[in-house]
């Protein structure tokens, strides 16, 4: 006897929902196989720090620089004749401080003879009346106060004549030695200055400071860019890395150094990166690599540096590294 066909809706509205429950919940409870992750880039952005007319580009959108490439020019003109002006002032100091090493010129000398000739006389004349005032006090003829006065010149004009000597003896000798420091000073100065000059003369025409792929030029030559406005931006191969979420319960088995195997639509097989940095926060899984399978589940960022270039935004599949992932 066949089942009445009213009997059959129910079974199979039963059976119709164990197979939407089965297609929806399944995913949640089968483990998963590969850990979802894309491909992040950092770009550098180069811009002069002076505002000027571009006069150059030598890189196009796309194409590859090596390390030390030059990548524009600004207009160089203000900071290259501080460079000039900086390095005219370097040799003027040092032409100073050779200057002051080489002690008095001989019209100098000539000066401070004709000195100590007038100290040595005024010396002399100073002692005889110093000798003279004595034998008048002795005599009854000075009193003794004029005796103090002839005393005291006599001590003023010998010590005049000790420092005019010094002063000489001093300048032939070369030995300036406060003059010398000053001059020093100034040299040293001169060159920070110099230096600063030639730093920024180097800013306005930067070069790579490692191979990169260039992102995008945003200036042309003609085109008047303002002060740390950038010309362009670079991607580094080494600031090109692969971003994935490993689930709380795996963690322990990631750790920096490590390499984990990877996958992505039009690579080779075998593909590896090592892991440059772990997380310490955990998160719900991001929007970008949202799925049936993942949502819901407490994750940490892990980013590791591939040994292949690859372009940021690709998806990637990671294989887990622990048990349990």
């Amino acid at each position: 006897m066949k089942p009445p066909r009213r009997a059959l809706a129910p079974l199979l509205l039963l059976a119709a929902a164990g197979l939407v429950t089965a297609v929806v919940l399944a995913p949640r409870f089968r483990p998963t196989h590969t850990l979802s992750g894309y491909v992040e880039g950092e770009p550098l952005y180069y811009a002069a720090p002076v505002a000027g007319t571009v006069r150059a580009v030598y890189v196009d959108r796309g194409s590859e620089v090596a390390a030390g490439a030059a990548l524009f020019v600004v207009d160089p003109e203000q900071p290259r004749s501080q460079r000039d002006q900086a390095a005219a002032e370097l040799a003027a100091a040092e032409a100073q401080a050779v200057d002051a090493r080489k002690g008095q010129r001989p019209v100098e000398l000539a000066v401070l003879n004709a000195n100590i000739a007038n100290a040595e006389a005024q010396a002399r004349n100073a002692n005889v009346a110093l000798v003279r005032t004595e034998a008048l006090v002795r005599a009854g003829v000075n009193s003794q106060a004029q005796f103090d006065a002839a005393r005291a010149a006599a001590g003023s004009a010998n010590a005049q004549l000790a420092a005019a000597r010094r002063q000489r003896d001093a300048a032939g000798l070369g030995s300036r030695a406060d003059e010398i420091r000053a001059a020093d000073a100034r040299v040293a100065q001169a060159k920070a200055t110099l230096a600063g000059a030639e730093a920024r003369l180097g800013d306005v025409a930067p070069k790579a400071i490692s191979a990169a792929r260039v992102e995008d030029v945003f200036f042309r030559p003609g085109e008047w860019a303002a002060a740390n406005q950038p010309i362009l931006s670079l991607l580094p191969n080494d600031r090109v890395r692969l971003r994935f979420f490993v689930p709380e319960q795996s963690l322990s088995a990631y750790r920096v150094g490590a390499s984990v195997r990877f996958s992505c639509d039009g690579c080779r097989a075998g593909l590896t990166a090592k892991i440059t940095f772990i997380s310490p926060r955990p998160e719900f899984t991001p929007p970008v690599i949202y799925s049936r399978e993942s949502r819901d589940r407490l994750v940490y960022l892990v980013e590791a540096l591939p040994a292949v270039r690859l372009n940021p935004g690709q998806p990637v599949d990671v294989e887990p590294l622990g048990p349990g992932s």
